[in-house]
Protein backbone atom coordinates (compact mmCIF):
# COMPACT_ATOMS: atom_id res chain seq x y z
CA UNK A 1 0.00 0.00 0.00
CA UNK A 2 1.29 3.33 -0.82
CA UNK A 3 2.17 5.42 2.02
CA UNK A 4 0.25 8.61 1.64
CA UNK A 5 2.22 10.90 4.08
CA UNK A 6 2.47 14.87 4.22
CA UNK A 7 5.31 15.86 2.08
CA UNK A 8 8.29 17.42 3.43
CA UNK A 9 8.35 19.87 1.16
CA UNK A 10 5.47 22.11 -0.37
CA UNK A 11 4.65 23.36 -3.86
CA UNK A 12 7.07 25.95 -4.24
CA UNK A 13 10.04 23.32 -4.05
CA UNK A 14 8.03 20.91 -6.77
CA UNK A 15 8.19 23.75 -9.21
CA UNK A 16 11.52 23.66 -8.83
CA UNK A 17 11.73 20.14 -9.36
CA UNK A 18 9.93 19.69 -12.31
CA UNK A 19 12.34 22.61 -13.57
CA UNK A 20 15.24 19.86 -13.84
CA UNK A 21 15.47 18.58 -17.14
CA UNK A 22 16.16 14.68 -15.87
CA UNK A 23 13.03 14.77 -13.41
CA UNK A 24 10.66 16.26 -16.89
CA UNK A 25 12.16 13.36 -18.38
CA UNK A 26 11.86 10.50 -15.54
CA UNK A 27 8.49 12.12 -14.90
CA UNK A 28 7.10 12.47 -18.54
CA UNK A 29 7.62 8.11 -18.74
CA UNK A 30 4.72 8.29 -15.91
CA UNK A 31 2.61 11.26 -17.82
CA UNK A 32 2.77 9.04 -21.08
CA UNK A 33 1.82 5.71 -19.14
CA UNK A 34 5.59 4.36 -19.95
CA UNK A 35 5.63 3.76 -16.35
CA UNK A 36 2.23 2.95 -14.15
CA UNK A 37 4.81 1.51 -11.20
CA UNK A 38 8.44 1.88 -10.44
CA UNK A 39 9.70 -1.54 -9.23
CA UNK A 40 13.57 -2.41 -8.72
CA UNK A 41 14.91 -5.43 -10.07
CA UNK A 42 17.50 -7.61 -8.29
CA UNK A 43 20.93 -7.41 -9.90
CA UNK A 44 22.83 -10.94 -8.00
CA UNK A 45 26.35 -8.44 -8.21
CA UNK A 46 24.82 -4.68 -7.68
CA UNK A 47 21.58 -5.62 -5.93
CA UNK A 48 18.58 -3.85 -6.28
CA UNK A 49 18.15 -1.14 -9.20
CA UNK A 50 15.62 1.15 -10.48
CA UNK A 51 16.84 0.97 -14.43
CA UNK A 52 14.49 3.42 -15.46
CA UNK A 53 15.99 6.20 -13.35
CA UNK A 54 19.44 4.84 -14.10
CA UNK A 55 18.64 5.39 -17.80
CA UNK A 56 18.07 9.08 -17.18
CA UNK A 57 20.17 9.57 -14.86
CA UNK A 58 23.01 8.22 -16.31
CA UNK A 59 24.27 6.16 -13.69
CA UNK A 60 23.43 4.41 -10.33
CA UNK A 61 25.05 6.39 -7.62
CA UNK A 62 22.30 9.11 -7.23
CA UNK A 63 19.10 7.16 -8.07
CA UNK A 64 18.03 6.60 -4.30
CA UNK A 65 18.83 10.56 -3.80
CA UNK A 66 16.33 11.24 -6.82
CA UNK A 67 13.87 9.05 -5.50
CA UNK A 68 13.65 10.36 -2.29
CA UNK A 69 13.64 13.85 -3.16
CA UNK A 70 10.72 13.23 -5.65
CA UNK A 71 9.09 11.51 -2.46
CA UNK A 72 9.53 13.79 0.19
CA UNK A 73 8.27 16.58 -2.52
CA UNK A 74 5.15 14.78 -2.71
CA UNK A 75 5.25 13.84 -6.33
CA UNK A 76 5.94 10.18 -6.02
CA UNK A 77 4.13 8.10 -3.35
CA UNK A 78 6.06 4.97 -2.47
CA UNK A 79 5.48 1.67 -0.61
CA UNK A 80 7.86 -0.87 0.70
CA UNK A 81 8.56 -3.74 -1.79
CA UNK A 82 11.60 -5.87 0.09
CA UNK A 83 13.44 -5.52 2.90
CA UNK A 84 17.34 -6.31 1.72
CA UNK A 85 20.17 -7.50 3.99
CA UNK A 86 23.47 -5.93 3.48
CA UNK A 87 26.79 -6.95 4.93
CA UNK A 88 28.07 -5.30 7.09
CA UNK A 89 31.91 -5.37 6.30
CA UNK A 90 31.46 -4.12 2.47
CA UNK A 91 28.04 -3.54 1.98
CA UNK A 92 27.08 -5.62 -0.75
CA UNK A 93 23.87 -7.05 -1.24
CA UNK A 94 24.51 -10.24 -3.11
CA UNK A 95 24.38 -12.16 0.86
CA UNK A 96 23.16 -15.70 1.09
CA UNK A 97 21.27 -17.39 3.79
CA UNK A 98 22.84 -20.31 5.41
CA UNK A 99 21.72 -22.69 7.99
CA UNK A 100 24.22 -24.04 10.46
CA UNK A 101 24.78 -26.88 12.58
CA UNK A 102 24.15 -25.29 16.64
CA UNK A 103 26.89 -27.70 17.76
CA UNK A 104 29.89 -26.75 14.93
CA UNK A 105 28.42 -23.85 13.20
CA UNK A 106 29.15 -25.99 9.78
CA UNK A 107 26.40 -25.68 7.08
CA UNK A 108 27.10 -28.78 5.45
CA UNK A 109 23.96 -29.93 7.01
CA UNK A 110 21.69 -32.36 5.37
CA UNK A 111 18.14 -31.67 5.56
CA UNK A 112 15.51 -34.74 6.35
CA UNK A 113 11.61 -35.77 7.79
CA UNK A 114 10.42 -37.35 10.59
CA UNK A 115 8.22 -40.46 9.73
CA UNK A 116 5.76 -41.92 12.38
CA UNK A 117 4.35 -45.49 11.48
CA UNK A 118 1.08 -44.78 12.95
CA UNK A 119 0.20 -48.73 13.91
CA UNK A 120 3.13 -49.22 15.91
CA UNK A 121 4.00 -45.75 16.71
CA UNK A 122 7.69 -46.47 15.50
CA UNK A 123 9.56 -42.74 14.62
CA UNK A 124 12.99 -42.22 12.53
CA UNK A 125 13.86 -40.26 9.56
CA UNK A 126 12.30 -40.73 6.33
CA UNK A 127 15.85 -42.31 5.03
CA UNK A 128 15.64 -45.04 7.32
CA UNK A 129 11.87 -45.70 6.06
CA UNK A 130 12.94 -46.44 2.18
CA UNK A 131 13.40 -49.85 0.79
CA UNK A 132 13.56 -50.56 -2.82
CA UNK A 133 11.47 -47.34 -3.67
CA UNK A 134 9.10 -47.92 -1.08
CA UNK A 135 8.42 -46.89 2.45
CA UNK A 136 9.10 -50.03 4.98
CA UNK A 137 8.76 -49.66 8.67
CA UNK A 138 12.52 -50.97 10.11
CA UNK A 139 10.38 -52.19 13.25
CA UNK A 140 7.47 -54.54 12.20
CA UNK A 141 8.60 -54.31 8.30
CA UNK A 142 5.22 -53.64 6.92
CA UNK A 143 4.91 -51.48 3.98
CA UNK A 144 3.39 -47.71 4.34
CA UNK A 145 1.35 -46.59 1.55
CA UNK A 146 -1.26 -43.69 2.13
CA UNK A 147 0.22 -40.38 4.16
CA UNK A 148 -1.87 -39.82 7.31
CA UNK A 149 -3.30 -43.13 7.39
CA UNK A 150 -0.10 -45.53 7.50
CA UNK A 151 2.28 -42.63 8.64
CA UNK A 152 2.54 -39.16 8.97
CA UNK A 153 5.68 -36.48 9.16
CA UNK A 154 6.24 -36.07 12.40
CA UNK A 155 8.69 -33.00 11.62
CA UNK A 156 12.05 -31.94 10.63
CA UNK A 157 15.67 -33.47 11.59
CA UNK A 158 18.88 -32.58 10.70
CA UNK A 159 22.13 -34.17 10.71
CA UNK A 160 25.47 -32.20 10.59
CA UNK A 161 27.65 -34.21 7.98
CA UNK A 162 30.87 -32.51 9.75
CA UNK A 163 30.34 -33.29 13.20
CA UNK A 164 27.58 -36.27 13.10
CA UNK A 165 24.82 -34.60 15.30
CA UNK A 166 21.20 -34.29 15.37
CA UNK A 167 19.23 -31.67 15.51
CA UNK A 168 15.75 -29.98 14.83
CA UNK A 169 15.99 -26.21 14.58
CA UNK A 170 19.34 -25.24 12.38
CA UNK A 171 21.16 -21.52 13.08
CA UNK A 172 21.01 -19.17 10.44
CA UNK A 173 23.86 -17.16 9.54
CA UNK A 174 24.54 -14.81 6.68
CA UNK A 175 27.63 -15.42 4.10
CA UNK A 176 28.49 -12.11 1.71
CA UNK A 177 29.27 -13.32 -1.63
CA UNK A 178 31.15 -10.08 -2.26
CA UNK A 179 34.05 -10.42 0.57
CA UNK A 180 33.40 -13.62 1.52
CA UNK A 181 33.18 -13.07 5.51
CA UNK A 182 29.90 -14.67 7.55
CA UNK A 183 27.69 -12.85 10.26
CA UNK A 184 24.71 -13.29 12.14
CA UNK A 185 21.60 -11.67 12.57
CA UNK A 186 23.10 -9.30 15.23
CA UNK A 187 25.57 -7.82 13.04
CA UNK A 188 23.46 -7.35 9.71
CA UNK A 189 22.33 -4.16 8.10
CA UNK A 190 19.21 -4.37 7.20
CA UNK A 191 17.20 -1.75 4.05
CA UNK A 192 14.34 -0.91 3.41
CA UNK A 193 13.57 -1.26 -0.68
CA UNK A 194 10.93 0.79 -2.24
CA UNK A 195 8.29 0.59 -5.25
CA UNK A 196 7.29 3.44 -6.36
CA UNK A 197 4.36 5.23 -8.40
CA UNK A 198 2.89 8.95 -9.41
CA UNK A 199 0.82 11.06 -6.67
CA UNK A 200 -2.35 11.68 -8.83
CA UNK A 201 -2.36 14.83 -6.96
CA UNK A 202 -0.01 16.52 -8.33
CA UNK A 203 -0.63 15.26 -12.25
CA UNK A 204 -2.12 18.24 -12.91
CA UNK A 205 0.40 20.38 -11.90
CA UNK A 206 3.32 18.10 -13.34
CA UNK A 207 1.23 19.33 -16.71
CA UNK A 208 0.84 22.66 -16.58
CA UNK A 209 4.45 23.09 -14.76
CA UNK A 210 6.54 22.17 -18.02
CA UNK A 211 4.00 20.98 -20.98
CA UNK A 212 2.33 24.55 -20.42
CA UNK A 213 4.50 26.57 -18.67
CA UNK A 214 7.67 25.88 -20.26
CA UNK A 215 6.07 26.89 -24.01
CA UNK A 216 4.44 29.91 -22.55
CA UNK A 217 7.93 30.82 -21.12
CA UNK A 218 10.00 30.60 -24.11
CA UNK A 219 7.75 32.50 -25.95
CA UNK A 220 7.63 36.19 -23.42
CA UNK A 221 11.38 35.43 -23.64
CA UNK A 222 11.44 35.47 -27.60
CA UNK A 223 9.00 38.37 -27.20
CA UNK A 224 11.98 40.48 -24.87
CA UNK A 225 10.51 39.94 -21.75
CA UNK A 226 12.31 38.82 -18.37
CA UNK A 227 10.66 35.68 -17.24
CA UNK A 228 10.32 33.45 -14.07
CA UNK A 229 8.55 30.47 -13.71
CA UNK A 230 7.77 29.87 -10.81
CA UNK A 231 7.81 33.54 -9.70
CA UNK A 232 7.63 34.71 -5.91
CA UNK A 233 6.10 38.58 -5.55
CA UNK A 234 6.34 40.62 -2.56
CA UNK A 235 3.01 42.11 -2.35
CA UNK A 236 2.05 45.82 -0.27
CA UNK A 237 1.03 43.70 2.71
CA UNK A 238 4.62 42.10 2.94
CA UNK A 239 3.48 38.76 2.05
CA UNK A 240 5.03 36.67 -0.84
CA UNK A 241 2.81 35.74 -3.57
CA UNK A 242 3.76 32.46 -5.84
CA UNK A 243 2.71 32.80 -9.74
CA UNK A 244 3.14 30.32 -12.44
CA UNK A 245 4.74 32.89 -14.32
CA UNK A 246 5.72 36.98 -14.02
CA UNK A 247 6.98 38.62 -17.09
CA UNK A 248 8.80 41.86 -17.10
CA UNK A 249 9.66 43.86 -20.23
CA UNK A 250 11.97 46.11 -18.70
CA UNK A 251 13.02 44.75 -16.31
CA UNK A 252 12.02 44.50 -12.49
CA UNK A 253 11.53 48.30 -12.20
CA UNK A 254 8.56 48.22 -14.17
CA UNK A 255 5.26 46.39 -14.03
CA UNK A 256 5.01 43.19 -13.97
CA UNK A 257 2.22 40.78 -15.95
CA UNK A 258 1.65 37.81 -13.87
CA UNK A 259 -0.10 34.50 -15.15
CA UNK A 260 -1.71 31.33 -13.48
CA UNK A 261 -2.28 28.04 -15.61
CA UNK A 262 -5.34 25.89 -14.33
CA UNK A 263 -5.91 22.73 -15.74
CA UNK A 264 -9.03 20.98 -14.89
CA UNK A 265 -9.58 16.72 -15.06
CA UNK A 266 -13.13 17.34 -16.07
CA UNK A 267 -14.64 20.12 -18.60
CA UNK A 268 -13.95 22.86 -17.18
CA UNK A 269 -11.79 25.22 -14.48
CA UNK A 270 -14.42 26.23 -11.80
CA UNK A 271 -14.09 29.77 -9.61
CA UNK A 272 -11.34 28.91 -7.12
CA UNK A 273 -7.95 29.70 -9.54
CA UNK A 274 -10.25 32.99 -10.30
CA UNK A 275 -10.37 33.66 -6.69
CA UNK A 276 -7.05 32.56 -5.69
CA UNK A 277 -5.83 34.99 -8.74
CA UNK A 278 -7.69 38.05 -7.92
CA UNK A 279 -6.12 37.60 -4.05
CA UNK A 280 -2.76 37.86 -5.16
CA UNK A 281 -3.29 40.75 -7.68
CA UNK A 282 -5.03 42.83 -5.09
CA UNK A 283 -1.89 42.62 -2.79
CA UNK A 284 0.51 43.06 -5.56
CA UNK A 285 -1.20 45.01 -8.81
CA UNK A 286 0.42 43.66 -11.23
CA UNK A 287 0.02 45.75 -14.81
CA UNK A 288 -2.44 42.70 -15.95
CA UNK A 289 -3.21 39.27 -15.03
CA UNK A 290 -3.80 36.08 -16.96
CA UNK A 291 -5.19 32.80 -15.99
CA UNK A 292 -4.92 29.97 -19.08
CA UNK A 293 -7.48 27.85 -18.49
CA UNK A 294 -7.10 24.26 -19.48
CA UNK A 295 -9.28 23.21 -21.59
CA UNK A 296 -11.64 26.01 -20.93
CA UNK A 297 -13.49 27.66 -17.33
CA UNK A 298 -16.83 27.52 -16.23
CA UNK A 299 -19.17 30.11 -17.17
CA UNK A 300 -19.58 31.55 -13.43
CA UNK A 301 -15.87 31.58 -13.60
CA UNK A 302 -15.80 33.60 -16.83
CA UNK A 303 -17.87 36.23 -14.95
CA UNK A 304 -15.70 36.51 -12.01
CA UNK A 305 -12.82 36.98 -14.35
CA UNK A 306 -14.11 39.62 -16.25
CA UNK A 307 -15.69 41.15 -12.99
CA UNK A 308 -12.21 41.03 -11.89
CA UNK A 309 -10.02 42.12 -14.74
CA UNK A 310 -8.27 38.61 -15.34
CA UNK A 311 -7.86 38.25 -18.56
CA UNK A 312 -8.53 35.07 -19.79
CA UNK A 313 -6.86 32.48 -22.10
CA UNK A 314 -9.24 29.02 -22.57
CA UNK A 315 -7.02 26.24 -24.88
CA UNK A 316 -6.55 22.66 -25.49
CA UNK A 317 -2.96 22.54 -25.91
CA UNK A 318 0.79 24.50 -25.27
CA UNK A 319 0.30 25.59 -29.09
CA UNK A 320 -2.88 27.10 -28.39
CA UNK A 321 -2.15 28.75 -25.23
CA UNK A 322 0.91 31.08 -26.93
CA UNK A 323 -1.37 31.54 -30.12
CA UNK A 324 -4.31 33.13 -27.84
CA UNK A 325 -1.34 34.94 -25.82
CA UNK A 326 0.32 36.25 -28.85
CA UNK A 327 -3.29 37.98 -29.77
CA UNK A 328 -4.29 39.63 -26.57
CA UNK A 329 -0.44 41.01 -26.08
CA UNK A 330 -0.71 42.74 -29.26
CA UNK A 331 -4.01 43.93 -28.13
CA UNK A 332 -2.46 45.79 -25.52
Amino acid sequence: MAQNLIPRTGKPERLELYKDRKVQVFLGKFLNGEISELKPTFDPRLGYRYLEVETVLGGALSVEEFLNRLHEAGILERWLYDKIIYCPKCGSQNVSTRYCCPYCKSFNIQKGSLIEHVKCGYMDVEENFQKEGKLVCPKCHEELKKPDVDYQKAGIWCTCLECGKNFDIPVPRHFCRGCRSEFTFEDVEIKDVYAYKLNEDVRGEITAGWIFVAPIKEFLVENGFEVEAPAFIKGKSGANHMFDIAAYKEGKNEKVTVMDVAISTENAVMEQPVIALFAKMYDVSPEQAFLVAIPKLGENAKKMAELYNIKVIEAKDAKEVTKALKEKLAKK
